[in-house]
């Protein structure tokens, strides 16, 4: 046996070992590595417009922001970062949107040449595949479908950009980020006004949110549609679920904006009605977790604040580049209601049973959820107390975050008086919405144990 094929079976090995002790862990440690060094780039000198160093808060903030696919930021993207700060960014979204789980595979692949059981169960799980036999078509999938669909929307920007008189190379640059972003559901602008001069232009509106839209639905839809585009008979209920989850929940945002916000002075009010519409549909897509903003959410009514704070904490598909606790979660919590009503033993949709094993996935997914943006917003409450800050925009902020929308209804006086624990807090749940449902859920999957001895069943009353 050659030195290199030693060295690549002993790093692949020592890859399978790491996995297997705590897939968590790895999965955690590589993301925070990726953030570390985002970060890193970020404080050099040439990141900056002006060529300053970057505090760490904001220069760490950014950095979570894009490799967790958030898109909140606490300086403007378009002007505050030079080009080479916004080309780190980039590459930030880009990492962050492929997954974690699914980058660890691919250089597991790129070390040993070969995949492990370990790996291959990772990824599965990551991907929501079948069978450990998908997770090489997965990976070939999830590069083809997101290159392929970021190159489509970025040809589809370039002519409106250059139409609008921008240079060639910046329109293809303005193109090229908004495309990745979009497809990553980042929400990151590469120049200062961002989407709010295209604010009613279909041409631009469009492309962006079919590209959040294909981002948001997750890689194994992708695999299952590429294979049984023709028999939708032949679609995985993960797919059914997914599409029809997204379909109601995009046509129930968008009727719900047009009427909390169609008159209201401070947003839709303000429009003509081609404008309006344009706006209604944009929102829609991007309210869950695109986090893209045609119009300032700020002058928004409360009530279409906490609309959107639902829409993002329950974000898009699963394993795809959407944050929240993923439409699936909510199907299978919709699912068990349905048969809990109607007196039925098992969870049914679409002529499959789900088991009680998805719906414990469900359940504790959504509690650790609603565990963080509890504790989250108590935390940002107490810290921002001085400065006027209400539960309304609170709760909002830290369910963004936690989601990785992107969306905030701060002013631009409220960002730029945040104090640095706020930063801080903000970050750190933008990595454990990235993360913490995830890492849960592969914990969950790994963690099945199968006990001889069962106590016996007692019912407690419930309700």
């Amino acid at each position: 046996m050659s030195k290199p094929q030693g060295w690549r079976d002993a790093a692949g090995h020592w890859f399978d070992e790491v996995a297997l002790r705590s897939p968590a862990r790895l999965a955690i440690g590589t993301f925070a590595g990726f953030i570390a060094i985002i970060t890193g780039l970020l404080m050099l000198p040439i990141s900056t417009a002006d060529g300053h160093v970057a505090p760490f808060a904001d220069a760490l903030f950014t950095a979570t922001s894009a490799v967790c696919v958030t898109g909140l930021t606490t300086v403007d993207t378009g002007l505050y970062w030079s080009d080479f700060g916004r080309a780190v960014i980039l590459f930030g979204i880009k990492v962050g949107g492929l997954g974690i789980m699914t980058l660890a595979s691919i250089l597991g692949l790129m070390v040993s040449r070969r995949m492990g059981l370990t790996q291959r169960m990772l990824a599965a799980d990551q991907a929501r595949t079948g069978g450990l036999g998908d997770v090489r078509q997965m990976l070939r999938t999830i590069l083809i479908v997101s290159s392929g669909v970021e190159i489509a929307i970025a040809l589809m920007l370039f002519p409106r950009f250059v139409h609008d008189g921008l240079p060639i190379l910046t329109a293809a640059w303005h193109s090229v980020f908004y495309s990745v972003s979009a497809f990553n559901n980042a929400g990151f602008v590469p120049n200062a006004t961002g989407i709010v001069e295209y604010a009613g232009d279909p041409w631009v509106a469009g492309p962006i949110a079919l590209g959040v839209f294909i981002g948001a639905l997750g890689f194994p839809v992708y695999l299952n549609l590429m294979r049984a585009w023709r028999n939708p008979r032949m679609w995985s209920l993960h797919t059914k679920l997914t599409l029809v989850m997204v379909v109601i929940l995009s046509v129930i945002s968008a009727g719900l904006l047009a009427i909390f916000e169609w008159n209201n002075p401070s947003s839709l009010g303000s429009e003509d009605v081609g404008t309006r519409i344009v706006t209604v549909l944009f929102g829609s897509i991007n309210q869950r977790s695109g986090g893209f903003a045609a119009i300032s959410h700020e002058g928004f009514y409360e009530h279409t604040w906490l609309l959107e704070e639902v829409l993002m904490f329950i974000g898009g598909g699963s394993a795809g580049t959407a944050g929240g606790i993923r439409v699936t979660t909510l199907a299978v919590l919709v699912l068990a209601v349905t048969a809990e009503a109607r007196g039925r033993r098992d969870m049914e949709a679409f002529g499959k049973r789900i088991g009680t094993e998805s719906l414990r996935q469900a359940v504790a997914v959504t509690l650790v959820g609603l565990a963080f943006v509890l504790l989250g917003s108590g935390l940002m409450l107490s810290w921002t107390k001085e400065l006027g800050w209400d539960l309304d925009r609170v709760l909002f902020q830290v369910v963004s975050a936690y989601a990785t929308c992107g969306l905030s209804v701060l002013s631009a006086d409220q960002v730029a008086e945040m104090p640095d624990s706020v930063k801080h807090l903000t970050s750190v749940l933008m990595f454990a919405g990235r993360l913490g449902s995830v890492t849960l859920a592969a914990a969950l999957a790994l963690n099945k144990q199968r006990r001889v001895i069962r106590y016996p069943s007692e019912r407690p009353l419930i309700g």
